[in-house]
């Protein structure tokens, strides 16, 4: 079992590629509003969203909901757990 430092360097980690990978999928998405009918652009675009919600599902799997949507425990509202994705500790 991980201990709090690994696990809270580990979801920095992850918000931190998570957010990457936000600002790729933006660049992207501009460049294909420009050119729509580059095959190569929407590959990489899809290739980048699958990337994403790996990344998403493993934070949430170790961190907890990066949204409140993203609450999947049926017990325990999880979300107001602390920190939140936005707070200084969770980046």
């Amino acid at each position: 079992m991980e201990n709090n430092a690994n696990v809270d360097r580990s979801c920095r980690a992850l918000m931190k590629r998570i957010r990457a990978l936000d600002f790729a999928i933006q660049e992207t998405v501009l460049y294909l509003d420009a050119y729509p009918r580059c095959v190569k652009a929407l590959e990489h675009y899809h290739a980048l969203v699958e990337q994403r919600e790996s990344a998403v599902a493993e934070y949430q799997r170790l961190c907890g909901p990066i949204t409140a949507c993203g609450n999947k425990n049926k017990t325990t509202w999880q979300w107001i757990s602390s920190p939140w994705p936005w707070e200084y500790e969770a980046n």
